[in-house]
């Protein structure tokens, strides 16, 4: 077996099957010694302003094109100061491992004319780095009253921020990522991706702000960061595989979801989901899963563990539910095809928002299947009611839990 873990960048590690040289598999020096870039990396030196007012998109497009050409690594530096940007599409593949140190801060602008879909996206990219203690500042407030999702489920979707497609062996580190328009972090079709240290801030009521979303991707790990937004701090999408949250805490937001699952067709299984070491607190959910009753694909979500997550003020701590249909875009007497097995709730502590502190919600015709509720001790912190459990074909066990949550 060999680690494929790029050292140099940080990234998450996985093990396979030796096939290529060592070197050629951790995705080092993959472009060879370093050489002299076509150009400055220095977004300044390529006519970039750090005064909030003057576009810069241009000058990192350009820092981004001396780097990618190169070879070894290269750093491209964005600089303390304010730098408006439009839409940045930074492409691969490279033939350098490319460094971003980010110190300044990015402005997304408020004229979406100026987007075509997101806002700075990384494409088949491999061997990626993005460090500092910069901002990525998508400047929501300006166009948050042109969301219209709360209306129309299928709206017109606002720019995501930071969005890697088809990326292998990347870190992002240290940075802030602040207002997005829409999701503030988008994952899809990546492997081997580390956050860390990374804070994701957004009001509670802005519309749409997930922190992190993922989907199709594998071997993700986020630790030891602060997420703070008006939707879900992290949601797993279909097709993910191998995730692992640590030491990272959450709320105001959605709490930590997988799903919504089988809305479309064709959408592929769920599995190897760890949450663990994490706080949160004053979100509208904790640890959620979530499949459409009348789901359009035939999909498992198994093999997930939330151990030592402690709640505090969370209005559902702990729920799954198969019979999600969020503005009546579905039929309810539709028969479930998300099969949910192998489940662990292990070591989930403290206070509840609502007397509702554990709700499995699972499908009729697919019932939820070895679920487990392990030393689970949540209660109601109100007084017009008592902590209860609401728990429908729901099969697995309980152990160690208050009476009143002991609902398998």
């Amino acid at each position: 077996m060999v680690a494929l873990c790029l050292a140099l960048l940080g990234t998450a590690c996985a093990t396979k099957p030796a096939a290529k040289p060592a070197a050629a598999a951790a995705g080092v020096d993959v472009g060879g010694a370093p050489s002299v870039p076509a150009g400055p990396l220095d977004i300044t030196k390529l006519g970039a302003k750090g005064d909030g007012k003057t576009d810069s998109t241009q000058a990192i497009m350009q820092a981004w094109k001396n780097a990618c050409g190169a070879t070894g690594t290269q750093k491209i530096v964005i600089p303390e100061g304010n730098y408006l940007i439009g839409a940045l599409e930074l492409s691969g593949p490279c033939t350098s491992n490319i460094i971003i140190r980010l110190d300044g801060n990015l402005l997304g602008t408020g004229d979406l004319n100026a987007y075509k879909k997101n806002w700075i996206e990384f494409m088949r990219v491999d061997n990626f780095a993005v460090n500092g203690h910069g901002t990525i500042d998508g400047q929501g407030p300006l166009v948050w009253g042109k969301n219209e999702c709360n209306k129309n489920y299928n709206c017109k979707i606002l720019p995501n921020s930071l969005v890697l497609d088809y990326v292998t062996n990347a870190s992002i580190r240290g940075v802030t990522l602040k207002n997005a328009k829409f999701f503030h972090l988008n994952l899809f079709n990546c492997k081997n991706v580390l956050v860390e240290k990374v804070n994701i801030t957004a009001p509670g009521d802005s519309p749409n702000t997930d922190g992190i979303h993922m989907g199709d991707s594998e071997n993700v790990t986020i630790k030891a960061t602060n997420i703070a937004v008006g939707d879900d701090c992290i949601s797993i999408g279909p097709g993910t595989k191998h995730v692992k949250i640590h030491g990272s805490r959450c709320g105001p937001g959605h709490g930590i979801s997988v799903g919504s699952l089988g809305r479309y067709k064709d959408e592929k299984d769920v599995e190897g989901i760890e949450v663990t070491n994490c706080t949160i607190k004053g979100a509208t959910n904790g640890l959620r899963i979530k499949s459409y009753e009348d789901s359009k694909s035939q999909l498992k979500a198994s093999k997930f563990v939330y151990d030592q997550v402690v709640m505090d003020n969370v209005s559902y701590p702990i729920i799954i539910d198969q019979k999600y249909c969020p503005n009546n875009i579905c039929s309810k007497t539709g028969s479930s095809k998300v099969t949910v097995n192998d489940i662990v709730f292990k070591n989930i502590v403290g206070t509840s928002a609502t007397p509702e502190a554990v709700t499995l919600n699972c499908a009729n015709n697919l019932p939820c299947q070895g679920v487990q509720l392990v030393n689970v001790n949540l209660k109601y912190t109100g007084t017009n009611n008592k902590t209860m459990a609401v728990c429908h074909n729901a099969v697995g066990k309980s152990s160690n839990v208050v009476k009143e949550l002991a609902c398998l």
